[in-house]
């Protein structure tokens, strides 16, 4: 007995679901000391060259013990997020990465 093949041509499974280029908003927590925001900002930079450090947005938790970071970035490829996040969520000043 022999299985009928299908005729439809299997189709690769997309690397990812975002359309590339696009803005991508990433969120950062770490202790609210001096120099977590330069350093989140550092690493945007080095994976997004045009990052518009003015865009980022900042806030306090409840009790000002921590501080959340968002940076938008213009994301090129999945590579490119993959790293930054990898980046990221090395740094020892970052607690959290979303």
């Amino acid at each position: 007995m022999t299985l009928p093949t299908d005729p439809t041509p299997v189709t690769s499974r997309k690397d990812s679901l975002i359309e590339f280029p696009s803005r991508f908003p990433i969120k950062v927590m770490g202790a609210n000391v001096n120099g977590f925001v330069h350093a989140v900002t550092e690493l945007a930079h080095r994976f997004d060259p045009d990052f518009d450090a003015s865009t980022i947005e900042l806030r306090d938790s409840r009790a000002g013990n921590y501080l959340g970071v968002t940076i938008t970035i213009t994301a090129t490829s999945q590579q490119q997020l993959d790293d930054l996040y990898r980046a990221l969520t090395s740094h020892p000043m970052v607690k959290v990465v979303l």
